[in-house]
């Protein structure tokens, strides 16, 4: 049979991720038997060995590993489609609102982009509802594939454009954001090799595909508290150069000469069909 259930792929996630079984059944709410033997039918209906037991716990098999990549992928196209379906229903329904497209952004990027784009569309005759998300560092990826966005502003080589659609809108250079007391903030140009190596004021370190890179400066969560540590004097950032947008008076912008360029995409699933998202992509064309 080639058929898997969504409950069946939920089971399985969940025993991939904690590799261990009553972990995972007291996450998904049930007793631990149960869920030994759905794991154990499932194996037996796909004919193969999914996991590896033994007295620590379990390991994936090659199997395992490639059901794991492939059900997280299905269970979010899955969750996507719920939510997609909603937002166009609540369009339809009597005294419901217009076409509406969620559009999710990093915070403080691409910001003089962003209104352009916003003003133009809304000039449209038949403009959706346009609802900004704002995110986090490199969120975008996850909220455009599990459908709490439609499109969204993505940065190369920060963001994965893989599975998606996307149109280039911007090429720009990088700067370092400093503390304006410090006294590298003078420069009119840095290299990588200049803030890379400054003893009282390490790079900040932001989450990259789930981990952080390794490095002395502090883990960065978000652009606040980025910002307040650049402020204290306790790192330094390397950032597009429309990231301005956000500087506090504390901080000085410094062109970087060797950075590479940060190139920024509108990308969307590749499978939509829907016609406001469509007329956006135009007028993000047109800019």
């Amino acid at each position: 049979m080639d058929t898997v259930e969504t409950r069946e792929l939920r089971y399985f996630i969940a025993v991939a991720e904690e590799l261990h079984f009553g972990r995972a059944a007291e996450r998904l709410g049930m007793a631990q038997p149960p869920l030994s033997r759905a794991i154990q039918q499932l194996e037996r209906r796909l004919g193969v060995s999914l996991l590896e037991r033994n007295r620590r716990g379990v390991c994936l098999t090659g199997a395992g590993q490639v059901l794991l990549h492939e059900g997280r992928a299905a269970l979010d196209a899955s969750t996507a489609a719920v939510r997609r379906t909603r937002r166009a229903g609540g369009a339809d329904s009597p005294g419901g609102p217009r076409d509406r497209l969620v559009l999710a952004a990093k915070a403080g990027a691409s910001h003089e982009l962003l209104q352009k784009l916003l003003d133009a569309y809304a000039a449209e005759p038949d403009a959706a509802e346009i609802e900004v998300l704002p995110c986090g560092i490199c969120e975008q990826e996850g909220l455009l594939r599990d459908g709490r966005a439609d499109v969204a502003l993505m940065h190369k080589p920060f963001n994965s454009l893989a599975g998606f659609d996307s149109e280039e809108l911007l090429t720009e250079g990088q700067v370092a954001i400093l503390p304006a007391k410090h006294p590298l903030a003078a420069r009119k140009t840095l290299s990588l090799a200049d803030v890379s190596d400054i003893p009282d004021l390490p790079l900040a370190r932001w989450p990259r595909h789930g981990t952080y890179p390794p490095g002395l400066g502090p883990e960065v969560h978000d652009q606040t508290q980025l910002a307040q540590l650049i402020a204290l004097g306790r790192t330094v950032a390397v950032i597009p150069d429309s990231a301005r947008a956000w500087l506090w008076a504390e901080h000085t912008a410094v062109p970087l000469t060797d950075a590479p360029p940060v190139v920024t995409y509108i990308a969307w699933p590749a499978h939509s069909r829907s016609l406001a998202l469509a007329g956006l992509i135009r007028t993000a064309t047109r800019l």
